[in-house]
């Protein structure tokens, strides 16, 4: 699953400021670990380079550089990682017919990238819908890609459209993004105040999902939203790339209180790698006026239809940032927030979802090649293996088939 080489040891020693005694073997021990045990992330934006003509996921792209993107087929085997979840990402747009199309549109060009990924490298990845599926093929040698689909926008308002995305090979489904949809209110820039939480479609939706076998991921959806989510789910439910709210003050961010309740259900929350969800950022009243001025000058991005000019947005905001750089969340910011969930319901229900090519990426794990660091601080405090396991695929795994299972009972009932 990784290649042990010198320069590998060299390249994640250099993302240590300062190394201390012991480094070296945690790493020895990170990096045997990663060969043992299985490990997934469960979001990544990666399918969006894959739609690049000049980018090609079978190749190895130097970390760091503009345009290598943190995800491919060579540096997921160097950063010891078996199975990606690749996001099928629309943002939203008008809840109009319109809208829906283009949505599906996208949605569909995403699915044929990751199934060309497929096609092409046969020999390297396979996708798979389930958890034994993704098991046989790491037993083959093999890299594993699941489907997840980010943002339910989409559906639109075709229940039928949840089952047809199951027989694309979708597993999960991310109930919004950031906006509100006609499945549910959003945790940031909702079309009220008030927050509504799921909609009487939303419910159906949260339903066929159950019936179907397919989790119901909360990130991104606003806090009635995960509340109504579990009171009417009959499977666990996931929060695929969410932090705590408890450490960083984000509306994307879970509370004690939804933490709490998406463990009782028996689901599991994935610790994301975005950095302001990580750590607060200071403020900066410089870069907070141009960001201002910048919103201004463009409109809110979900109604930006023009490609050209959302280009030219997204690269006016990464000079803002260069200009007025904070300080970056760090491997160890990251980990407490693992640290927190586990002393706050336990091991059996936290993960990591990277959010990789869409916005992830933090001080000593900024690509796919470096998630062993993650594996070395948890070790320096104290982690076992088999408790590593679990943070690095296990829980997800056990939800998945739970999910499953109870897809085959309601369709047995049904029958």
């Amino acid at each position: 699953m990784i290649l042990i080489g010198g320069l590998v040891i060299v390249f994640l020693f250099s993302c240590q400021r300062e190394p201390k005694a012991g480094d070296e073997e945690l790493l020895n021990q990170a990096l045997e670990l990663h060969q043992k045990i299985f490990t997934v992330d469960t979001h990544c934006d990666t399918p969006g380079n894959m739609l690049r003509s000049n980018w090609d996921i079978g190749q190895h792209h130097t970390p760091g550089q503009r345009g290598s993107g943190q995800v491919d087929l060579p540096r997921m085997r160097e950063g010891g990682l078996d199975a990606e979840f690749f996001a099928v990402f629309t943002a939203q747009g008008p809840l109009t017919d319109e809208g829906y199309r283009r949505a599906r549109q996208r949605a569909e060009q995403l699915l044929q990238a990751i199934y060309q990924m497929g096609e092409r490298y046969p020999e390297i990845i396979g996708i798979a819908t389930s958890p034994e599926k993704a098991l046989e093929l790491v037993a083959q040698g093999k890299l594993v890609a699941f489907i997840g689909m980010e943002n339910g926008y989409p559906i639109g308002r075709d229940l039928s459209m949840v089952e047809k995305y199951y027989q694309r090979g979708v597993r999960y489904i991310t109930l919004c993004h950031s906006g509100d949809n006609d499945i549910c209110d959003s945790s940031t820039d909702r079309n009220n105040p008030e927050d509504k939480g799921l909609s009487e479609f939303g419910r159906q939706v949260v339903a066929e999902c159950n019936r179907l076998g397919i989790m119901i991921d909360v990130s991104h959806t606003s806090d009635q939203t995960i509340k109504d989510v579990l009171g009417i789910s009959q499977a666990p439910v996931i929060a695929t790339h969410s932090s705590v709210r408890a450490l960083c003050n984000h509306p994307r961010n879970l509370s004690d209180e939804l933490i709490k309740g998406i463990a009782a259900k028996g689901g599991v929350i994935q610790i994301c790698l975005v950095s302001s969800f990580i750590k607060e950022v200071p403020p900066n009243p410089d870069r907070d006026k141009a960001v201002a001025e910048l919103r201004k000058k463009y409109g809110r991005w979900n109604e930006i239809k023009d490609k050209a000019i959302r280009e030219k947005l997204r690269e006016e905001y990464r000079k803002i940032q260069e200009k007025y750089p904070s300080p970056r969340a760090t491997v160890k910011d990251l980990v407490d927030h693992i640290d927190y969930v586990v002393k706050l319901v336990g091991v059996d229900y936290v993960g990591i979802g990277t959010d990789f090519d869409g916005g992830g990426g933090i001080e000593g794990c900024n690509d796919v090649t470096q998630l062993p660091n993650i594996t070395v601080e948890l070790l320096r405090r104290g982690y076992t293996e088999e408790d590593i396991a679990k943070i690095w695929g296990g829980n997800l795994l056990r939800v998945f088939r739970r999910v499953q299972e109870v897809a085959r009972q309601i369709q047995a009932m049904d029958s």
